[in-house]
């Protein structure tokens, strides 16, 4: 489980920790399931809210195995990655790592547009600069961040990357198509998010990663990055869940103030039926019925989750008032 502690955690969140615990605690004694906090992005980071996550887990009775893991303490292990791929080379002499001094608005404009996961594929402006160019710009001390490099043809043999996820299937991403050169740096000096996971994962010995659907592609680069740090590592399994949709069609999110556990609690909700609702979102319950953890664990298999794959819509006040919360 890897939240980010950027306020409450809403439905969608717990959907995904409800998942991750299931597919760990469904192996036995032999599973151990770890909970990350994912605060790199400080900026964003709210006082007191990784607490609330750990309290909020707790009441729902998603146990978690060893210490926390709060990624803002591992600065150290970003930077000894990042000098590793710094080291390293494509094909042809091309760095690994480059910097890029395009703004947002610059790779927008150079862009296709995107698939609608809100991943926009870097068109490479900056790879093929002289380091010339990129001395006198830095020696101007320009803003910039840093990139990983992918192979530049569709066609050459690392171009491809393939994995099986346990609810979508097959998975094919051409890494230059469509998912070209990413920020491993940011022009604050903070690493990515797609560096950080990577090198936590391989640190914890990470062997099954759930989260959304949207991240799908998101694992074709971290496979890149990881391969390019730890050649050797064991694979890993991945699950990419269908996402859930608000009653305005957007997704769960914190910024659209999507309903969290603060306010469920508040509101009476018991961690059942919280629970409940999670489990019928997930396609084990045929309704959303009050239930814990353990009984859920009971209804778990991948291939029940991987029976839908269509993204949910949950409107909570058209669900049954005395199965799903309880009465005022």
């Amino acid at each position: 489980m890897a939240p980010s502690p950027t306020g409450r955690m809403h439905l969608g969140n717990i959907y995904a920790c409800l998942a991750a615990w299931l597919g760990v605690r469904s192996q036995g004694p032999g599973g151990v399931l770890r909970l990350r906090i994912e605060d790199i992005d400080t900026p964003r980071v709210v006082k007191d809210a990784d607490h609330w996550i750990m309290d909020d887990l707790a009441w729902l009775g998603l146990d978690w195995d060893g210490e926390v893991v709060y990624q803002s303490q591992r600065a150290d292990a970003y930077r000894q990655a990042l000098k590793l791929l710094e080291s390293q080379q494509l094909v042809g002499e091309q760095p690994l790592i480059y910097p890029c001094f395009c703004s947002r608005a610059d790779i927008r404009a150079a862009s296709a547009p995107n698939e609608g996961d809100g991943f926009i594929v870097y068109p490479g402006t900056c790879r093929g600069l002289s380091p010339e160019v990129v001395s006198e710009r830095m020696a101007r001390g320009q803003r910039h961040s840093l990139r990983i490099a992918v192979p530049d043809q569709p066609d050459e043999p690392d171009a491809i990357c393939r994995f099986d996820d346990l609810i979508f299937g097959p998975q094919s991403f051409n890494l230059p198509r469509q998912v070209g050169d990413v920020v491993v740096k940011r022009s604050d000096g903070l690493v990515s998010y797609q560096l950080a996971v990577t090198v936590d994962d391989l640190a914890m010995g990470v062997n099954q990663i759930v989260r959304g659907r949207d991240l799908l592609r998101s694992t074709a680069i971290q496979m890149w990055i990881r391969n390019h740090l730890q050649p050797q590592a064991p694979r890993v399994q991945y699950a990419h869940l269908p996402l859930i949709d608000g009653v305005d069609g957007r997704r769960m999110s914190k910024r659209f103030g999507s309903p969290d556990l603060g306010s469920l609690r508040r509101d009476g909700w018991s961690s059942r039926q919280v629970l409940g609702v999670c489990g019928w979102l997930l396609g084990i319950l045929d309704r959303p019925r009050p239930a814990s953890a353990r009984e859920l664990l009971d209804g778990f298999t991948w291939n029940t989750l991987a029976a839908d794959r269509k993204d949910r819509q949950l409107n909570l006040s058209e669900l049954n008032v005395s199965e799903a919360k309880p009465s005022l």
